[in-house]
């Protein structure tokens, strides 16, 4: 893989704005190279995940929503025809049907930012951009808040984990082409912070296995595109399973969660060798972004760094195979916080990105 973006900055995904126009403008501000399109969580229950990567299931009559918790309908009678009905549209965006993955898209009162950004940079232009960033919530986290008709969490029923991961690979395959057509090429994250359930006693039956499998397919369905995949997780993971696993770009908070990684650096080496890149989320999203600095959150980052280089890991490889990130997304905080955590992962960017730059040597 070819892609060295040597400390470029990019977004999460999720802003506090209600206005999709001041969302995108914040984005093309701070991230120009590889700006994000914006999820708006706070415009109301149209933007949560179900309307924006599920809605086929919805539209085909397999998940209803009932005072603000989606379930199958899988007691309904017709439930096998509006099974057949979507295997049937999923085998026509296989053979190549463009317009049956059109059913695949956002609608458009779910994605207002998507759309704004869409056309915005339709009327612009690509400008300083080098890679359109989209996004979309990985199948543990929408299958553990999904349930069937009898409230069973549906991601333990194999039929109703297929119809998530299905409905999620030609979304993200739909999203890529979209973001694809602007001029650019396309890196598409899935987010996916409920790996963290993997390898705890209430999740026993959940494995490792299952969740590779079903990030694969989402992978492999955004490389079917051209596009660059990557994953987002905000905690404390295993991360070989994404070191593992099918993508270009692994994205964590090192703000909060540095540490996790050092227990995994022999698959964090094979990764980078294989020519993988890192996403250092190294700009908290909480009021603790007030107590720092673009000098401050580079000295962590250095730290963390420095740890890697001792355990085998060259600083150039870690410098050149790095993108720059807020931890998570901001879409539940004030949009002077959210302002202030795109203001300083533009500062860290160009800082790693000055010529003169480089982290301090380190004794090993």
């Amino acid at each position: 893989m070819d892609f060295h973006p040597a400390g470029l900055a990019t977004g999460i995904g999720s802003l506090p704005f209600l206005e999709a126009d001041q969302a995108v403008q914040l984005i093309l501000e701070n991230v120009p190279d590889i700006p994000h399109w914006p999820q708006l969580p706070q415009r109301g229950e149209q933007e949560g995940f179900v309307f924006q990567f599920l809605y086929p299931l919805v539209n085909y009559g397999l998940l209803s929503i009932s005072n603000g918790r989606a379930s199958f309908d899988t007691a309904h009678p017709d439930w096998a025809n509006r099974l057949t009905r979507f295997y049937s549209v999923y085998l026509e965006v296989e053979a190549g049907d463009s317009l049956a993955l059109e059913e695949f898209a956002f609608p458009p009162d779910a994605a207002a930012g998507f759309y704004a950004f869409l056309e915005e940079v339709s009327k612009k232009g690509p400008a300083s951009a080098l890679y359109f960033k989209g996004q979309l919530a990985g199948p543990l986290t929408v299958a553990f808040q999904l349930e069937d008709e009898k409230g069973r969490l549906a991601y333990y029923d194999e039929q109703l984990r297929d119809l998530v991961v299905k409905s999620l690979a030609l979304h993200a395959r739909w999203q890529a082409g979209k973001l694809a057509a602007l001029g650019r090429s396309a890196i598409i994250f899935v987010d996916e912070p409920a790996i963290s359930a993997y390898g705890k006693s209430s999740f026993i039956t959940v494995t490792r296995e299952m969740i590779q499998s079903d990030l694969d397919t989402i992978f492999q369905a955004i490389h079917k595109t051209g596009a660059l995949a990557g994953a987002h997780s905000c905690d404390a993971i295993d991360w070989s399973i994404l070191f593992e696993s099918d993508l270009e770009i692994v994205n964590l908070d090192i703000y909060g969660y540095g540490n996790s990684l050092l227990p995994y650096v022999r698959e964090l080496k094979i990764f980078l060798q294989r020519g993988g890149v890192m996403a250092w989320g190294i700009v908290p999203t909480h009021e603790k972004v007030w107590e720092e600095d673009e000098n401050s959150l580079l000295a962590k980052l250095y730290e963390l760094w420095q740890e890697l280089e001792k355990r085998g890991i060259e600083r150039e490889i870690l410098q050149q195979q790095s993108l720059i990130t807020p931890a998570c997304g901001t879409g539940l905080l004030t949009p002077g916080l959210a302002s202030r955590i795109y203001h300083l992962n533009k500062a860290v960017s160009e800082k790693i990105r000055m010529s003169d730059w480089s982290f301090p040597a380190t004794d090993v």
